[in-house]
């Protein structure tokens, strides 16, 4: 009921303000959005809502360039850059909030202040289409990446674009050394930008296999689409961080959007895993039972950055400089 009466209040003194909210989504295809602006509207069809996906590390450069111009238009972030937050929180640019349901939060992923803290749980790992490769036979571990019958049939997106994706090389070259990456390369690999770019060029029949996608724990039994994580091997997951901005046009808007994304109704909904440790995924365990994969990894990874443009540059070494369009076809210097 606390959740029903704070949201209700929320949606007065957002109406009042003039009803409008604009979003910054880490992403990589502009469907995306539809993730964020379906319930939302749904709910509070007064509000009308913008949300601008792009690749996080795009949202940022713009972020940081509003704030020293003093033009912000923004009022929420959510993405996976997540050594921003508390850099912009020394900045003073974010608006501490706590919203409903922060107390089932993650300790490790939020700020005591509530200047930022994690809306969702996002993974990568093995994605086929199972009418091409039964789930009995797709690929689970990075070594089934090396078969045979798997040349010129996998789509993988270039580690050095994406910070997720190139923690998850680390950790997989970590164990099965450079050889394993220097071997996947004579398979003839489609490298590509945006992890949605793997799913479509399955879907169309291009691509039979990649480790480099997100795609829904529990899927439409009519869609043949799955995901299917390694039993040993790593799979990448981290929790999506957000903020209201201090500069925010509409904070009580930007406080209803917060504290909808963490209501029990949309963490019930997630794609994927919940941020909140009281909401489960029917079929599938918290993130934290799998011994395979390591959130609180990839946040100390990204906070490092000389490690993370080191390994960067190692990846453009062997597998070559990062070719094609903008995912999401944002302009660069949009505002």
């Amino acid at each position: 009921m606390a959740d029903m009466d704070s949201l209700s209040r929320l949606y007065d003194q957002a109406r009042a303000e003039g009803g409008q909210l604009v979003v910054y989504a880490g992403g990589d295809a502009p469907e995306q959005a539809a993730m964020y602006t379906g319930g939302f509207t749904d709910r509070f069809p007064d509000i009308r809502i913008e949300v601008s996906v792009d690749l996080s590390k795009y949202h940022d450069g713009r972020i940081d360039a509003a704030h020293l111009r003093g033009d912000n238009r923004v009022d929420v972030v959510h993405l996976q850059t997540l050594h921003d937050f508390p850099y912009w929180k020394k900045q003073g640019m974010l608006l501490p909030f706590k919203p409903e349901g922060f107390e089932q939060l993650p300790d490790a992923f939020k700020d005591p202040d509530g200047a930022y803290y994690p809306l969702f749980v996002f993974a990568f790992s093995n994605v086929v289409d199972t009418k091409v490769i039964p789930a009995d036979k797709a690929p689970r571990e990075a070594a089934d990446y090396l078969r045979p019958d798997l040349k010129g049939r996998i789509v993988l997106v270039y580690p050095h674009d994406d910070d997720a994706v190139l923690y998850q090389f680390e950790q997989i070259i970590a164990k099965h050394g450079i050889d394993w990456l220097e071997r996947l390369q004579d398979q003839d690999v489609q490298w590509v930008r945006g992890s949605a770019t793997p799913l479509q060029f399955i879907a169309a029949g291009k691509a039979a296999a990649t480790f480099t996608s997100f795609y829904y724990l529990n899927p439409p039994a009519s869609e043949t689409m799955r995901m299917i994580l390694p039993r040993e091997d790593y799979f990448q997951s981290w929790y999506q961080v957000g903020g209201i901005l201090a500069s925010a046009p509409h904070p009580a808007a930007a406080k209803l959007y917060m504290s909808f994304r963490l209501s029990l109704q949309a963490q019930q909904s997630s794609a994927q895993w919940p941020a909140r440790k009281d909401v489960s995924i029917p079929n599938w365990k918290s993130i934290w039972e799998y011994p395979n994969t390591n959130p609180a990894g990839f946040r100390d990874f990204m906070s490092d950055r000389a490690r993370v443009e080191r390994f960067r540059g190692i990846m453009e070494d062997i597998i070559g400089p990062v070719v094609g369009e903008n995912p999401t076809g944002v302009e660069r210097l949009w505002r």
